[in-house]
């Protein structure tokens, strides 16, 4: 939705009085998290990117709330991403 600019999405930010620009700026961090997230290769990355993705939620939960917008979605999805984080260093140190 943030790449390709969902009429939706712009909508809730320009309610939201957030810059468009941000928009594209999200997809593509929320993207190259995506890729850190299942590269093996560089574990320091794959922090950055749970932190950052961890940032995102938290700020989209409050921002969810600030507003009485439903702030369900962001919030599984932050569950989720615990939930990954934890399974992944359980993994990690077996």
């Amino acid at each position: 939705m943030y790449l390709t600019r969902s009429e939706e999405l712009m909508n809730n930010f320009k309610t939201i009085g957030f810059p468009i620009g941000l928009v594209t700026f999200l997809g593509v961090v929320k993207f190259l998290g995506a890729l850190a997230l299942i590269n093996p290769w560089f574990p320091t990355v794959k922090e950055w990117a749970y932190a950052g993705f961890t940032f995102v939620l938290l700020g989209a939960v409050v921002i969810h709330l600030a507003t009485s917008t439903p702030f369900v979605a962001p919030l599984v999805f932050l569950t989720i991403l615990a939930l990954s984080y934890v399974m992944n260093k359980r993994r990690m140190t077996v």
